[in-house]
């Protein structure tokens, strides 16, 4: 059964040509979207980690990761707390013992969403190494390697070229058995052989169910050829559900208007520098982060419902949804989409739709896609 997730808005949203979302990146709004959204039905919360604003701009505010999923532990009591966490600024026996006490807090709820570092400006800012794409992988290997078996052994030791250390214990161990989650995403073969052989689970950035199936695939043959236990899958997705074909393109335009000047238009730039990533990235993709656009969750709730399923048959067991702003449009979703999807598993399950944005009659009509909007817009 398909798991429902959030990206909370630790950077006050994830539209890059609206300034104003009307979800402030404060403490006071992620607690209230968190307890609300368990309310709601909602699974997981992923809190990304950054310290500086990659989608606002680098001078605006944002939300520490690790500190708010602390705080968010003790205020909360189903939401599993996915936490990014980037090795190169985190010593991992330091991480292994914090993560350890945020699961205790939370009652065994946190998971870990491991990140090699791309923003080379902000590690210059923070005084952080930075390494280049394989390097940065050959790192994460070892602080995994770390972490886990401070994890799982009564003392510890590891030398190798980023990280040593010496018989350590690390008491009390997580109560999450045999170790909290750990997801991690990444497009490069090096990225794909490390999942597959340290990791829990596979997130990817939004994209079709088609190629997804693909990737999903992929996946699981590594995963068998190392003998390990199945993975599970992450997809990343913009939601935009409407009660009509219209109403969903109007919303689309609106957010693909893209101003190239805008404040995280050269963060975006860094990304896909620093990144290896399997399709060259367009102006949608920039407007919108993640790739959202790209999984389709556009339109109508019967059309989003059946994208829903179609990602359920292409092996994904997670989504992981942005909107906005949030608390009014994750409500509509969990009303709209997750209640009925829950309600068809518990009995038959809806027939699939055509292809298409699909209004309130039923009828389906082309999906438009935001790169057709972007260029109404631009040209």
């Amino acid at each position: 059964m398909m798991r429902f997730g959030y990206w909370l808005p630790v950077f006050g949203g994830w539209l890059r040509n609206v300034d104003n979302e009307q979800m402030p990146p404060t403490w006071d709004y992620v607690r209230t979207l968190a307890q609300r959204s368990e309310e709601w039905g909602y699974d997981l919360t992923l809190i990304a980690e950054l310290n500086l604003n990659d989608i606002k701009g680098v001078r605006a505010p944002s939300l520490d990761a690790w500190s708010t999923a602390a705080s968010l532990a003790a205020v909360t009591s189903t939401l599993e707390l996915m936490v990014a966490v980037r090795p190169t600024f985190h010593e991992p026996a330091l991480l292994a013992k914090q993560a350890a006490n945020i699961d205790h807090i939370s009652g065994g709820r946190l998971a870990l969403n491991v990140v090699s570092s791309w923003w080379a400006d902000e590690a210059r800012q923070y005084g952080v190494q930075f390494d280049q794409h394989d390097d940065r992988y050959a790192r994460t290997r070892e602080w995994l390697t770390v972490v886990d078996g401070l994890w799982r052994e009564p003392e510890f030791s590891f030398s190798g070229r980023f990280y040593n250390v010496e018989k350590a214990i690390l008491e009390p161990k997580p109560l999450t058995v045999p170790r909290p989650t750990i997801y991690a995403g990444g497009e490069s073969e090096t990225a794909r052989d490390l999942i597959s052989s340290l990791c829990d689970a596979y997130v990817m950035h939004g994209d079709v169910p088609t190629l997804i199936a693909g990737r999903v695939q992929d996946m699981r043959d590594r995963r068998e050829r190392a003998g390990l236990p199945p993975l599970t899958f992450g997809v990343a997705g913009y939601a935009v559900v409407r009660d009509s074909d219209r109403e969903a393109r109007e919303e689309l335009e609106r957010i693909t208007n893209v101003k190239g000047s805008a404040a995280g238009y050269g963060n975006f730039q860094q990304w896909i520098a620093n990144t290896k990533l399997d399709q060259r990235l367009s102006l949608e993709d920039y407007s919108v982060s993640n790739r959202g656009l790209r999984s389709g969750l556009v339109g109508t709730p019967d059309h989003v419902l059946q994208q829903v399923l179609a990602f359920e048959d292409a092996g994904v067991d997670l989504l992981l949804l942005q909107c906005s702003p949030q608390l009014e449009e994750m409500d509509r979703f969990a009303k709209q989409v997750i209640a009925p999807y829950r309600a068809g598993r518990r009995g038959s399950r809806p027939r699939p739709a055509r292809p298409g944005i699909h209004d309130s009659t039923g009828r389906s009509h082309p999906v438009v896609s935001a790169a057709s909007c972007v260029d109404r817009q631009t040209g």
